[in-house]
């Protein structure tokens, strides 16, 4: 879609609602950095990233790499997001949730098998201190915090029919029973975020799926991607396809069916390229209960393939449909997600990412990224009857 229609200011119809995920990459190399840029409000990169926000100006906004750690959120919505940036408008969210996540929470098992225990392959998600890498969700309508659910917690191993790798040269498990007894489906979290619209309540399923990369023949974590998409297949399928999924609270099973949903946040799966097990987004994609009758597109994602050329030119999946611009491999693919239940309408759609001739493109850019090499994507949703 173009450019002008990616990046306005506001909502066509009242009646819509915006829904978006971003990969900021808000993370830090060390606890309390991310705290200290957000408290001086003069991070350059923080500006840009709240000012991409300010231009699409999402009523229900899911943020990935942004590290957890009480009061970053806060300062985060004070500093920068209620402060016009570059002759934006300010926004405001008055209700968030965030929580803690795997990555960098310590296992004491050598799980990568690198000879030591305290690395950052060795924690329940990768990660060098626990919460980087985190997730929050900003709102301008009511969370139902007492509704929201986690699943941090739930182990890798309890998933029926689990993909768990195997060591190409014995053919035996890569974890062994000590690490399977830890070892969290999770690399980050899963949470159901009850979101009050009206008289209607809309779930915002958020997570982030480890990168099928950074591993060896065994793809550990392209089978654990693979599966953290799963859940939440499982998660709005029928209740027999739930009833494995214990939260953290305790409470089992997964979404009602007549329940709205919007899957959201940075899924690491491109339908056809990259690296991802085959079939794994399709898991979502192709779901009955999933409305993908519109897909975001930018028309800045097919100018950056054709510029940057290579392994671009050999894609199956239509470059507009890009949100993420790697380098090779795997060049630029579809990563971020945001995918409404078939009781809600796709109104418009679109991905953050401007033309080069767009002023705006000074917030995406090109390595090393003004902001993230990630992309906003936003859905307009109205339901099947008035909120």
């Amino acid at each position: 879609m173009p450019a002008a229609d990616a990046t306005r200011p506001s909502q066509q119809r009242e009646s819509d609602v915006r829904i978006a995920t971003f990969n900021a990459s808000l993370n830090r190399a060390a606890a309390g950095d991310l705290r200290r840029d957000l408290a001086s409000g003069d991070d350059a990169q923080a500006r840009n990233i709240a000012e991409i926000i300010q231009r699409t100006r999402p009523d229900v906004l899911v943020l990935q790499e942004f590290d957890f750690e009480p009061g970053n959120a806060e300062l985060f919505a004070e500093n920068y997001l209620r402060v016009g940036q570059g002759g934006a408008d300010p926004i405001d969210y008055p209700h968030h949730f965030t929580a803690p996540v795997n990555t960098g929470v310590p296992t004491g098992l050598d799980l990568d098998r690198d000879g030591r225990t305290d690395g950052p392959g060795d924690a329940q998600g990768f990660g060098d201190f626990p919460g980087q890498y985190g997730m929050v969700v900003y709102s301008r309508y009511p969370i139902d915090t007492a509704g929201v659910r986690t699943f941090q917690h739930l182990l890798w191993k309890d998933m029926p029919g689990a993909l768990l790798p195997s060591d190409p040269e014995t053919g035996e498990s890569w974890y062994d029973t000590a690490a399977l007894d830890v070892l969290r489906l999770s690399s980050k979290s899963h949470w159901d975020v009850p979101v009050r619209v009206g008289r209607r309540t809309v779930h915002v399923l958020a997570s982030h799926p480890t990168p099928p990369v950074f591993d060896g023949p065994e793809d550990r974590n392209g089978r654990r991607n693979s599966d953290e998409i799963r859940f939440w297949r499982d998660y709005v399928s029928a209740p027999g396809k739930a009833r494995w999924m214990v939260d953290d609270d305790g409470r089992r099973g997964g979404l009602g069916p007549r329940t709205h949903f919007v899957v959201a946040g940075d899924l690491n799966s491109d339908p056809f390229d990259g690296d991802s097990l085959p079939g794994s987004i399709g898991q979502l994609l192709d779901h009955p209960r999933v409305n993908t009758s519109r897909t975001p597109s930018s028309a800045g994602a097919v100018e950056a393939a054709e510029r940057q050329g290579g392994v671009n030119l050999e894609h199956r999946s239509p470059a507009a449909h890009d949100t993420a611009d790697f380098t090779e491999p795997p060049g630029n693919i579809r990563a971020d997600y945001v995918l409404p239940s078939t009781s809600l309408r796709i109104v418009d759609a679109g991905v953050f990412w401007p033309t080069s001739d767009d002023p705006l493109s000074r917030l995406t850019g090109e390595f090393p990224f003004p902001s993230s090499d990630h992309r906003l994507v936003w859905v307009d949703l109205e339901p099947r009857r008035p909120w």
